[in-house]
């Protein structure tokens, strides 16, 4: 997913870096001394109208990033020995969702990436309508081409604007059971996509029962502001943390955790193609209040 806006949102720089974070800063730095050294090369870079997605492999991954080649800020990578098994801790947190909702039978991910997340609720949820709205057309395209996603009947991608998408869908009066937020230009998450409008509009969408997931960063200049504004619209919510901060909210009630354990049970055995723990993924759900409460929500 692409931001259709583009103002510059370099204030969305990290805040701080957590000493748990320098073991993954010195393997960065390892990383990037394979690109220098010629380990890792780049096999495709497609045109697009935002910026150039480029393609790369390196130590049996294959990548997709948005402006070059470097692996910090990667929107997909695949195991090319696994393809199903996920990379990212942050997609396997937001499968997490199904602790939450097992069984969503329609379900709507803003942001197409390399499909990773349409890609995993299509072979977990058989009987499911995943809708993925993806602003770039350039990125479905690489996404088909060297991330094994496929359009179907039940698969379905619509070239737009997220919030563009979820304005008309409130409008028309389309529920689903879940809605994923994992859209991000080169710099974070669109700042129309942050918005106390913008998350009633996505609250309005969902069924009684239904669970909105959102990918965000655990450190950011936004995050105490970000979290109030969805406190403001949902009120409390699962605030998962790991390399990403992934938010899990529902319309209704939130589950205790005797019956997000049930729900994992259920489904542990869905999961576990794709390199998902749900003892593990169950730890990390905590109802804490890292933030400032009084930080200001944002608005349009």
């Amino acid at each position: 997913m692409r931001d259709a806006m583009t103002p510059s949102r370099r204030f969305f720089l990290f805040r701080r870096l957590p000493g748990c974070i320098l073991a993954a800063c010195f393997a960065l730095l390892a990383t990037l001394t394979l690109f220098r050294a010629g380990a890792a090369g780049v096999i495709h870079t497609e045109a697009s109208e935002f910026s150039p997605i480029v393609v790369s492999e390196y130590g049996g991954e294959r990548c997709m990033k948005f402006d070059g080649p470097l692996p910090l800020g990667r929107q997909t990578c695949i195991d090319l020995q696994d393809p199903d098994k996920m990379v990212f801790d942050y997609t396997r947190m937001m499968m997490s969702a199904l602790f939450v909702n097992p069984d969503p039978q329609k379900v709507l991910i803003v942001g197409l990436g390399g499909g990773t997340l349409s890609r995993a609720l299509g072979k977990a949820l058989p009987g499911a309508v995943i809708d993925t709205v993806e602003i770039d057309p350039a990125v479905v395209k690489v996404a088909q081409r060297f991330f094994g996603y496929e359009q179907g009947p039940a698969q379905r991608v619509f070239l737009e604007d997220g919030r563009a998408f979820i304005e008309r869908a409130h409008r028309d009066g389309q529920r689903y059971d879940m809605v994923m937020l994992d859209a991000f230009d080169t710099d974070y998450i669109p700042a129309h996509l942050l918005t106390r409008e913008f998350l009633r509009h996505v609250r309005a969408i969902l069924t009684p029962d239904g669970v909105l997931v959102a990918n965000t960063f655990s450190a950011s200049t936004v995050y105490d502001s970000e979290s109030t504004t969805y406190a403001d619209v949902f009120g409390r919510f699962f605030n998962l943390r790991g390399g990403n901060r992934v938010i899990i909210a529902v319309r209704g009630t939130l589950p205790d955790h005797a019956r997000l354990r049930r729900n994992a049970d259920a489904v542990a055995g869905k999961l576990r193609p794709f390199g998902i723990d749900v003892n593990r993924q169950l730890r990390m759900f905590s109802l804490d209040r890292d933030w400032d409460e009084k930080a200001p929500v944002l608005t349009d």
